[in-house]
């Protein structure tokens, strides 16, 4: 990749980084101000804040690392540092990954009226250990990336395309542990997410049946707070599956055709986690209250931006054109 593009993309990212900080730092924020307020977070309030921590987290370690190599061009600090660092990084995003689709899971046990009895029992045993399986998915993806020590090694960096240390190998055991992680890491919570989608969505439609015939057609069926958190589940899996295919693709530049495009992968991700995080804050009512406020308060120091600024309130219907029951 030459540097020209290096330095874009590290600008990019680098954009991308401060909408991501914002948007995960307002949601732990606004999650430690329920927890003060109700004395305990809820399993969807816990799941919501490791991920936030994790998107942080991951955000501040990718941004470092290409900064680090845009300003240590020859790689003069030690490699383990360097091979570390990215070690860290693919920790944090197989645990973003796999923390996303435990909240699709999450969300579809609360939603889908008729559970599939197999699954019923599982569903009940993690769901009463929600904390458990948030500190356990970070440990699972640190030992699922602790081989990659022997793979980002300093003698796979090439005088023309050197990255310090982030360059993988060419021997068969390197490729098929990059294969085990793109698996593990990519499309096993992709598989689940998607599973849980289609769970969702069938069940609404059932569920919208049911709601249309019981009021005979004389309105459309309403879920108020349900809908919100439905629209939310399948944005959440909608944005997933858009990374998922632009991440294979950076994978398949890497692996395959041995480019260097692990400067791509970070953009994607840094853009991912930006956007899963918005439609986390949309999902919680209250916060995207919160947030659209701040928003119009911040236009009002500009006058000239007025334009900008969004409702808060929905407008009500007019009553000439409600049916009254």
């Amino acid at each position: 990749m030459q540097g020209a593009n290096k330095v874009a993309i590290w600008v990019i990212t680098g954009l991308m980084a401060v909408l991501t900080m914002f948007f995960n730092l307002f949601i732990f924020l606004m999650s430690l101000k329920s927890y003060k307020q109700n004395k305990h977070w809820t399993p969807c309030e816990t799941i919501i804040t490791a991920l936030s921590l994790a998107n942080g987290a991951h955000q501040l370690l990718c941004y470092l690392w290409m900064t680090m190599i845009e300003i240590d061009k020859d790689c003069r600090l030690e490699e383990l540092f360097y091979s570390l660092m990215i070690l860290t990084v693919f920790s944090l995003k197989f645990t973003i990954m796999w923390t996303t689709s435990f909240l699709t899971f999450y969300y579809s046990t609360k939603l889908v009226i008729e559970p599939i009895h197999c699954y019923t029992k599982i569903q009940e045993a993690i769901l009463k250990h929600v904390t458990t399986v948030v500190l356990v998915i970070p440990m699972c993806g640190l030992s699922t990336c602790l081989p990659m020590l022997t793979v980002l090694v300093p003698e796979n960096n090439t005088s023309e395309n050197m990255d310090c240390g982030s360059i993988m190998p060419d021997d068969t055991p390197g490729m098929i542990y990059n294969t085990v992680y793109l698996v593990l890491s990519n499309i096993l919570p992709g598989i689940l997410m998607v599973k849980c989608c289609i769970s969702i969505s069938v069940h609404l439609g059932i569920h919208l049946q049911h709601m249309k015939a019981s009021t005979n057609g004389s309105h459309a069926p309403k879920l108020g707070s349900e809908m919100r958190v439905i629209r939310m589940t399948l944005a959440l899996v909608v944005v997933f599956l858009c990374f998922m295919v632009v991440d294979l693709y950076a994978y398949y530049q890497v692996t395959v055709k041995k480019e260097n495009a692990i400067l791509l992968s970070f953009l994607f991700t840094s853009i991912y986690t930006t956007f899963s995080a918005l439609v986390l804050i949309y999902g919680k009512k209250t916060f995207w209250k919160v947030l659209l406020h701040s928003y119009n308060v911040g236009l009002d120091e500009f006058p000239c931006l007025s334009c900008l600024k969004v409702p808060e309130t929905k407008r009500k219907p007019n009553s000439s054109h409600t049916v009254k029951h």
